[in-house]
């Protein structure tokens, strides 16, 4: 099933995504590729890979759906939810994630949409102020 309001906020990002390949340190870590991993509280998974190399595309989208199911599971932000497993603040079995399995990267995030759909999104390819950064500014323009 489509959702309207999900692909408004994919072609947000798809906007934005020349803009951050236009900034050096972004497209140095990006090599010309980046991921977009959304999943719907029902578990329905979008995603987006911009770039043409595909190998490059495969790492940042595996890293993108790693960022956005940990938030699916948890509903932290990455790198937040690590912050607060390693200073007691979580139990980290109460989500069932494995300590190896975290994903410690800035990039995923929970989203809401103006019409009230919860989504966990990750994004993957810049630096992760730049992964986070992407979807927030995304998520205001479409509204």
């Amino acid at each position: 099933m489509v959702n309207t309001e999900i692909e408004k906020l994919m072609t947000c990002i798809e906007e934005l995504v020349p803009v951050y390949m236009a900034i050096p340190e972004d497209l140095a870590i990006s090599k010309g590729a980046a991921s977009l991993c959304i999943i719907g509280e029902d578990g329905q998974v979008y995603g987006k890979i911009f770039g043409t190399d595909k190998l490059r595309g495969r790492e940042t989208f595996k890293i993108a759906w790693t960022k956005a199911s940990q938030v699916w599971i948890t509903g932290y932000k990455t790198n937040d939810y690590e912050r607060m497993v390693f200073t007691d603040q979580i139990d980290y079995h109460t989500f069932g994630i494995s300590l190896p399995d975290l994903v410690g990267y800035k990039g995923g995030q929970p989203i809401i949409l103006r019409d009230g759909t919860k989504l966990a999104v990750g994004f993957s390819g810049f630096r992760g102020t730049s992964d986070l950064e992407i979807v927030e500014k995304a998520a205001e323009l479409c509204k």
